[in-house]
């Protein structure tokens, strides 16, 4: 192949590639051309010649950040330069580190142990001169702290204190519990109120029965208010607020059907009715009737309401003339407006799940992950049914938004969703983490059964076509597995599955980390 030919090849290349004719890109283009058709050209090697030269510790540093130009080089060398010389730019980033660490410490005794947890990693980050894409996943996580963060939990000491969720030395103040100063604990009697307090907020306000599950941690708490103090009731307590509120939905559910049934008839027999006005009085006579003998076991408030519907049977039954004649030009509105009912019914549910639905990937979001993950924590704790963890990242993804444009990589996400909920099975469960992290909670599977599932999504990602706009773009995933019974706690476990994906992450990216 001419020289001429492998110019023309590489002005065609940029084209395709959508790039401006600079001198940068066209070198760049000119060198690859050059190396596919088979000719050596001294200017596209100065890059090796030159990195040849530098010390071993530069060409080991060159690699890892992966410099391809000279233009890199250059900068990379600059780079080095400045952070050698010390000029006002690199005091004030150093000063801005400093600050940094600083604010990382203050946050690390603050009273939350999450964020005191991401200011220590933090701190040891910054310790370790990390690169762009660290940072910028060290920052992914404070958005994602941030974003999920919840304080409601301060409510719940409303009924001890005046709550000031802007002050918790203010808030602690004010709470008015008795601690005995020797053993810094709560007093017996305070104890006892609180539990009792406690365990009445477990009683469904419209069920008509607790389940006993919420009867058990009730009885518990009544029998030894002592472990109130114990950091494992907690969740327990939590999920038995969470079963209680379930059992009310289900009565309430329950009742508007029952209703909505005696509603329906009503509605369609006050029309059959209208349609025979000679005979208007003796149906409605029977609606009275059959409303009188319908009988079921409701609540009181549901008594009150089928007490109501009974009187509008009785005023019906007086007013039969003005009735018949004003539902005769309303019939067709009362349709349309039962219709209308029923699809706001069905778009209240449609909401319903797609609050825990992400918006991009119609995966779970975090908030259902977080909702699962303690489903399974609680089977893990009461039957022993083992579960593991999967954390998957898509690699260089800024890259793809530099390159392709955001549009770009939200069809990757979207794609790398699909194969994600293709490899899962019906009884796995599978979401969206946060930016391009996703996880996967794997039943009843150990170890080795998870490794095995990363390593089948991983394999489909790498042999997988993401196309945008006619264009093949280049993507792969780490992942890091722990499973559960090798770990203290749900937040442990989780903690390792990440861990485990930075490792594989720092190990090149596009594998599987796990405890061998």
């Amino acid at each position: 192949m001419t020289i001429q030919a492998i110019i023309k090849n590489a002005v065609k290349r940029l084209e395709l590639e959508g790039k401006l004719l600079t001198p940068d890109f066209y070198a760049e283009a000119f060198c690859k051309e050059a190396t596919k058709a088979g000719m050596a050209v001294e200017d596209c090697n100065q890059l090796e010649k030159f990195t040849q030269t530098l010390h071993k510790d530069f060409q080991t540093e060159l690699k890892q950040y992966r410099i391809a130009t000279m233009n890199e080089l250059t900068r990379f060398l600059i780079s080095k330069l400045n952070r050698t010389n010390k000029s006002q730019c690199a005091e004030i980033l150093d000063s801005q580190s400093l600050l940094t660490k600083r604010i990382l410490q203050v946050v690390e005794v603050l009273h939350n142990k999450e964020a005191a947890d991401l200011a220590r990693k933090g701190i040891e980050l910054l310790a370790q001169t990390p690169n762009t894409a660290q940072l910028e996943q060290y920052r992914q996580q404070w958005v994602n702290f941030i974003t999920t963060y919840d304080d409601s939990f301060l409510q719940d000491l409303s009924m001890l204190g005046t709550v000031n969720p802007k002050d918790l030395r203010e808030t602690i103040k004010s709470l008015k519990i008795t601690l005995i100063p020797e053993q810094g604990t709560f007093n017996s009697a305070d104890l006892s109120k609180i539990s009792s307090l406690l365990v009445a907020s477990f009683v469904p306000s419209i069920a008509s029965s607790v389940n006993d599950e919420i009867a058990n941690i009730g009885q518990r708490i009544k029998d030894n208010p002592s472990i109130l103090d114990s950091a494992t009731v907690a969740d327990e307590i939590k999920t038995a607020i969470a079963l209680r509120i379930a059992l009310d939905k289900d009565s309430v559910k329950e009742m508007v059907e029952s209703i909505d049934g005696v509603l329906d008839k009503l509605s369609l027999k006050v029309i059959a009715m209208i349609g025979q006005s000679d005979n208007s009085t003796i149906e409605i006579q029977k609606i009275k009737n059959e409303l009188e003998s319908f009988n079921i076991e409701p609540t009181k408030n549901f008594a009150i309401s089928h007490k109501k519907l009974f009187t509008i049977a009785l005023a019906l039954e007086e007013s039969t003339q003005l009735l018949s004649r004003d539902l005769r030009g309303h019939s067709s509105e009362i349709s349309a407006m039962t219709q209308r009912i029923r699809q706001l019914e069905n778009e209240l549910e449609s909401a319903k799940q797609e609050s825990k639905e992400d918006f991009l990937t119609k995966l779970y979001n975090k908030r259902a992950l977080d909702d699962f993950m303690k489903i399974k924590e609680s089977e893990y704790e009461r039957y022993g049914h083992n579960y593991t963890v999967i954390m998957f990242d898509i690699d260089h993804f800024k890259a793809v938004n530099d390159n392709f444009g955001h549009d770009a990589g939200d069809a990757v996400l979207s794609a790398f969703a699909k194969i994600l909920k293709n490899e899962a099975r019906t009884v796995d469960v599978v979401g969206r983490f946060g930016g391009e992290e996703f996880l996967a909670l794997l039943s009843e599977t150990g170890l080795e059964g998870g490794v095995i599932f990363a390593e089948k999504v991983r394999k489909h990602v790498e042999q997988a076509k993401f196309m945008y706009k006619n264009q093949r773009i280049a993507v792969t995933v780490s992942s890091g597995v722990s499973e559960r019974k090798l770990y203290t706690s749900l937040h442990a476990t989780v903690n390792s599955a990440d861990e485990y994906l930075y490792q594989a992450k720092k190990d090149g990216r596009n594998q599987v980390a796990y405890k061998k």
